[in-house]
């Protein structure tokens, strides 16, 4: 049958092979998309696993350095206080007194080089959670992207507007670059987007 133009119009029967067509194309895409979500989200979760203990460690470290801190104040205000004692007292203790007095004296350096060297963990800990935070958004990003494009394909499931699958191409293709960046360790982190999401 042809319209006014000349052009043939499409029958029934061809448009139903063109939807179903299209839903065969969603169908795998949301397959594919909801098999990559699923190995992302292992990875999502296992850097979220890795980030909450960088966060205890930096913790730990930081109140193991204000313990040593005050070991170290403890230990110098006694070492002055061993002095002042020592100046008024016999000669026969002053060796005990020198003796008690480099006693804290090392005490107090000790414990100033380990609280340095948890200080320096603890910043280790910071830097080795804001690495792992760089990835987790990667993939927080790829998450709300592919959701996204799913929700486009649902549509393009129910008004079979084959526009409207390839619109849901572009999330789609946004967030496999984003979960891919996340997954490899791409330098690839659009930090606008990250802000808004956070």
């Amino acid at each position: 049958m042809e319209s006014a133009s000349g052009a043939a119009e499409p029958t029934a029967a061809s448009l139903d092979r063109a939807k179903a067509r299209l839903s065969t194309w969603v169908a795998i895409t949301v397959a594919l998309l909801a098999t990559f979500l699923g190995v992302c989200k292992v990875k999502d979760d296992n850097i979220v696993q890795a980030m909450e203990q960088a966060q205890v460690d930096k913790l730990d470290h930081w109140a193991f350095y204000q313990a040593r801190n005050l070991r170290e104040e403890v230990a110098k205000a006694t070492a002055t206080q061993l002095r002042l004692a020592a100046a008024g007292a016999p000669a026969e203790r002053q060796a005990e007194y020198r003796e008690a007095i480099a006693s804290y004296e090392r005490l107090a350096v000790d414990q100033a080089q380990k609280k340095e060297e948890l200080r320096t963990q603890a910043e280790q800990d910071q830097k080795t959670y804001d690495a792992l935070n760089y990835r987790d958004d990667q993939f927080d990003l790829s998450d709300a992207l592919l959701a996204l494009a799913i929700s486009l394909l649902a549509m393009t499931a129910l008004t079979h507007k084959r526009w409207l699958y390839w619109i849901a191409l572009i999330p789609t293709a946004g967030g496999v670059v984003m979960g891919l960046a996340g997954l490899i360790g791409w330098h690839l982190h659009p930090d606008a987007l990250a802000r808004l999401l956070s």
